[in-house]
């Protein structure tokens, strides 16, 4: 009788390992992201510690289990599947006709091999949102609270300001220094593209979590997390930061409350009158005049390479190249500017690409925002302050960036069918869990009036229960159970 039993313990504990698998791997990657506990070294030939997870996570995620839907070929499918495409192409045709070294590439499809096992993850299991605001919140504790280390017992990072953000030696600024904090990366400025990145995805952690006493430590959390921000004394960062937070404030509580289109487009240019105010006000206060030359400089090399190389220098080359065409001896690690390193390494062909991710991306996230859902509110700030940070900066040249940047974009594509066109006749989904909350002032009548589209639509209740057949109906959020939990933040 025992051995019957431990037989059939058996299969139940390993289709359950199965089960989540791939959620783990997920988790791996984000918390990989935020600290590198992972080593770069490969374990064999070319595959890495993080490659061999996906790949096992893609595996686990095809593979039939008993209480979880198999992932299939339609669950991957995205907006960005032809940009994608186009994007490796430009990619593989500078590697192979310039004849250069072919790990960038390796990488790049490391990247995107995590972006379809992130969208497949959400796509197959809809609840995925909660654990993966609560990994993006446990990330960011690790890197806010490093940084909030390294200011507070005056640990050297090699990069120190003044009180007016002006760049000196640490070792000679005399007692006006602060150090600039990196946290758990290299550089002041990847933290704060990390933060700006992740912030509003940590969060989703409030909304999973229904207990106040819990939700305000969460929100504590997050609060120590914008105070990280500050720590990097990055320009850059503190407007990204500030558009992020702009967004999200706007898209979640003032612009529900706008009946009027032309009141949400004054809003609007009010709120982009007000970001640029503070651009300017952080630059003037700067003295580090030279900061926008030095980029100025690499804009102008990147631009003189580009026009000779309509293939592109080659992925990860960027760098060197326009260290050798900038005049002086300042050496650069990329341009500076997501859109345009892209231009200098793969051509027209990869701009042309990474403008369409950008666009169809934010977006696909703008409209879901609009439409009151959650995950596209968090999604467009994020986007929006990693994009604008992007413009003077390129923190996804460093490939645990680069993989939450895919990641982010997964998750916000995952939320989007795969096509514009939304289908006007279909019923609003049952208010059952454990689907996405939505956000806004709801009417007061709204918990019965879904109550009784409910009741008296079953049938449609069945039809929907897949995952991904719900998706055209993103749009309108996912579940009303959770939707004032961020609101009463």
């Amino acid at each position: 009788m025992a051995s019957d039993r431990s037989a059939s313990a058996g299969p139940g504990l390993s289709s359950a390992i199965v089960q989540f698998l791939p959620l783990a791997v997920v988790a791996v990657v984000l918390l990989d992201g935020a600290t590198d506990f992972f080593p770069d070294d490969p374990i064999v030939g070319i595959l890495t510690p993080t490659r061999l997870a996906l790949v096992v996570g893609l595996i686990a995620l095809v593979v039939p289990v008993p209480g979880r839907r198999r992932a299939r070929l339609g669950d991957f499918r995205t907006r960005l599947d032809l940009p994608v495409a186009l994007l490796l192409l430009a990619s593989g045709a500078t590697t192979y006709v310039g004849g250069h070294p072919t790990a960038p590439l390796r990488g790049l499809l490391t990247v995107i091999v995590c972006y379809y096992l992130v969208v497949g993850v959400c796509r197959t299991a809809p609840g995925s949102w909660r654990a993966l605001g609560l990994l993006a919140l446990a990330g960011v504790a690790a890197a806010s609270t490093t940084a909030f280390s390294q200011v507070t017992n005056k640990t050297p990072t090699g990069f120190c300001r003044t009180g007016l953000l002006t760049d000196v030696a640490c070792d000679a600024g005399g007692n006006g220094v602060l150090i600039r904090a990196t946290g758990t990366f290299s550089n002041p400025n990847l933290l704060a593209a990390f933060l700006v990145l992740l912030l509003p995805f940590a969060l989703l952690a409030a909304v999973a979590i229904e207990e106040r006493t819990a939700r305000t430590a969460i929100v504590v959390l997050v609060v120590i997390g914008y105070g990280a921000l500050l720590t990097t004394f990055s320009r850059g960062g503190y407007v990204a930061g500030a558009a992020g937070l702009l967004v999200l404030a706007g898209a979640y509580w003032l612009a529900p409350r706008l009946a009027e289109r032309a009141q949400r487009r004054l809003f609007g240019f009010l709120g982009i009158a007000a970001l640029l105010a503070a651009a300017a006000a952080i630059w003037g206060v700067s003295r580090a005049g030279n900061a926008l030359g030095v980029r100025g400089q690499a804009w102008s090399a990147a631009l003189e390479v580009a026009t000779h190389n309509p293939l592109g220098v080659g992925l990860g080359r960027s760098g060197v190249v326009i260290s050798a065409t900038a005049p002086g001896d300042r050496v650069f690690v990329h341009a500076h500017n997501l859109w345009l390193n892209w231009l200098v390494e793969t051509g027209p062909l990869g701009l042309l690409a990474i403008v369409s991710v950008t666009v169809i991306a934010w977006s696909s996230a703008a409209r879901a925002s609009r439409a009151k859902s959650v995950l596209g509110t968090v999604g467009l700030s994020a986007l929006t302050g990693f994009f604008l940070a992007s413009m003077l900066d390129h923190p996804a040249n460093l490939d645990r960036i680069d993989e939450l940047f895919w990641l982010v974009l997964a998750v916000v594509m995952a939320e989007a069918p795969a096509g514009w066109r939304r289908s006007g006749a279909s019923p609003a989904p049952a208010a059952t869990e454990p689907t996405q909350p939505q956000h806004g002032p709801q009417p007061v009548g709204a918990g019965a009036a879904v109550r009784s589209a409910s009741a008296s639509g079953a049938g449609h209740d069945r039809r929907l229960s897949s995952p991904f057949t719900t998706l055209p109906l993103a749009f309108r959020g996912r579940s009303r159970t959770n939707s004032t939990a961020l609101g009463t933040l």
